[in-house]
């Protein structure tokens, strides 16, 4: 197997360099200590930086070029630039991303191994035997970004507002079709969610990917979809689709006339596809928060605002307790629609 060619500034292959550093000397540790007190650094935050890997592999648990792959090429290349870190890209795809992620559980809990993880890390559990748990065998590291979710017909669509497909889904109940990436993916179960919160029945059409459910859509052959804002984007900016509402909490600053479906008359509903950072769950308490520190730092950084908005994504950058608090949210509202739609995984 090649191993990857690895930089300061980002890993780009796909294999991975495993780091053989020897452990900190007790001299080296004191220097480390006394140059970062001389910065002005406080105790705890010298002591953090001090215990942080000095090359950090992030595992991607999908193929390359998605969503997750670019995000974090560009994160770890920030990092690299920033925090003056060794990083590395590795893809370990496989089981719609459970090779990955069990890899990554099972990795030395030190901080040198994180995972990137999105919506299917919580949802696989209500369909799959694991031999991992999200929320106990991994420490949340940081909340990076979301991918909006926006719902579109195409543009020769009668429908141009969401009141009007929900009137016309009830005026006839089980034969507008919506099609999206499934099933039991996120934007499956976001629209179930959507179809009892509207009490309209409507036909589910899965497709292995978005891509080729907005094909469908444009040449007419289903009636809408639930895609990310990415997928669709050209599309609706070239006229060929109309999107109706954004799942957002609040409208997009690249869809400002499109509301939300919470506007639309039904508050509370959210829908996005996150992406969070994660590290085996030993992992000490002064890592994680050194690596969350630098992973907000790097989402939220004024130049990389662009390149956020080109691949759709709207950078988060909370600390890990507030994405730990998100996923048991998630997993509470994905049971209870997974129950009462009755969504199965094939």
């Amino acid at each position: 197997m090649a191993r990857a060619p690895v930089s300061k500034t980002g890993g780009w292959g796909f294999e991975s360099l495993h780091s053989c550093q020897a452990p900190l000397s007790r001299r080296h540790l004191l220097r480390v200590s006394a140059a970062l007190a001389a910065l002005g650094l406080p105790l705890a935050e010298q002591e953090a930086y001090a215990q942080a890997p000095k090359t950090i592999r992030f595992i991607v648990p999908f193929p390359a070029g998605g969503g997750a792959d670019l995000l974090v090429r560009v994160l770890s290349e920030q990092i690299g630039r920033s925090a003056g870190a060794t990083t590395v890209v590795e893809n370990r795809p496989g089981a719609a991303s459970i090779v990955g992620t069990e890899f990554v559980s099972r990795a030395t809990p030190d901080g040198g191994t994180v995972l990137i993880a999105a919506n299917s890390f919580i949802i696989h559990p209500f369909f799959k035997k694991l031999n991992y748990d999200p929320l106990t065998s991994f420490a949340p590291i940081a909340w990076l970004a979301t991918s909006p979710q926006v719902v579109v017909v195409n543009a020769a669509s009668p429908f141009r507002t969401l009141l009007d497909l929900i009137e016309a889904a009830h005026a006839k109940p089980g034969e507008l079709t919506n099609a999206s990436v499934g099933p039991a993916t996120t934007q499956h179960i976001a629209f179930e969610l959507f179809k009892l919160r509207a009490k309209i029945k409507m036909i589910y059409v899965p497709f292995n990917g978005n891509g080729p459910a907005i094909n469908e859509l444009l040449g007419r052959h289903v009636d809408l979809v639930m895609a990310n804002y990415a997928e669709a984007a050209e599309y609706i900016k070239g006229g060929y689709l109309r999107a109706l509402a954004v799942g957002s909490p609040a409208r997009l600053e690249w869809l400002p006339d499109v509301p939300t479906i919470a506007e639309s008359g039904y508050p509370g509903y959210e829908v996005s596809v996150w992406y969070g950072l994660f590290a085996p769950v030993a992992t000490p308490a002064a890592v994680v928060d050194q690596l969350g520190q630098w992973c907000s730092t790097a989402m939220l950084a004024p130049e990389l605002k662009p390149r956020w908005a080109l691949q759709g994504l709207e950078p988060v950058g909370k600390p890990g307790a507030v994405l730990a608090a998100h996923l048991r949210q998630q997993q509470d509202e994905y049971g209870r629609v997974i129950r009462e739609a009755n969504i199965q995984a094939e």
